[in-house]
């Protein structure tokens, strides 16, 4: 559930650097909330993908289709990568 803040945004799942930007959790996603995708701008430039945390359901489907285990809930992020929860935040600011 999203109930932890990280740079005044609430948040349900985080995505980590070893994200290989697959998108194989943008088409498990049902609510089209992972960004950027192949065909958007800023996606090459992208070092890996993000949750919008505003149109996150919270549903979980990107965690298993993960195929470098880089999706996290945020209850569940390792404390060596809990800055990728401000690094989220921070792409949707």
């Amino acid at each position: 559930m999203a109930s932890e803040l990280h740079g005044g945004i609430l948040m349900a799942y985080v995505i980590t650097d070893t994200c290989t930007k697959d998108e194989l959790c943008v088409q498990a996603c049902p609510v089209d909330c992972i960004h950027p995708k192949q065909d958007e701008a800023g996606f090459a430039e992208a070092p890996h993908l993000y949750v919008s945390p505003d149109d996150c359901i919270d549903c979980g489907a990107c965690v298993p289709v993960c195929p470098t285990n880089s999706v996290f809930a945020l209850e569940e992020l390792p404390p060596e990568l809990a800055h990728f929860a401000d690094v989220n935040a921070a792409h949707y600011n």
